[in-house]
């Protein structure tokens, strides 16, 4: 296993949840999320579109497994040809680098 996917051990890692600032500049870097919610709800989200159902159903299972072993769980919204991936870190109530992270690896199954 690369030492990416390699599973997180949070008791002796911490979160913090990301400033404003942070948090644009580290949305600027990805290409197609965006920002939604507010508050302890604020999370990134972007769509990927498929051409089909097991295409979506191949990103979801490879996203399952980068989320398992960031032990960092994403919300999905699966559909015939896409899927909406939801990111935020409830224990921060908010955004932490961890979603960035995941965000970019999950971006790279579809580079």
């Amino acid at each position: 296993m690369t030492s990416m996917l390699k599973k997180k051990n949070w008791s002796a890692l911490t979160r913090r949840a990301l400033t404003a600032t942070e948090v644009v500049s580290q949305l600027a870097q990805l290409e197609g999320w965006s920002l939604t919610g507010d508050g302890a709800d604020v999370a990134i989200e972007k769509t990927y579109r498929f051409a089909n159902y097991y295409e979506t159903i191949s990103f979801v299972n490879a996203v399952a497994f980068i989320a398992n072993a960031q032990d960092h769980h994403p919300d999905l919204f699966v559909h015939y040809n896409r899927c909406v991936v939801r990111l935020n870190t409830h224990d921060v109530h908010g955004l932490s680098s961890t979603d960035f992270e995941c965000a970019a690896q999950f971006d790279a199954l579809v580079a």
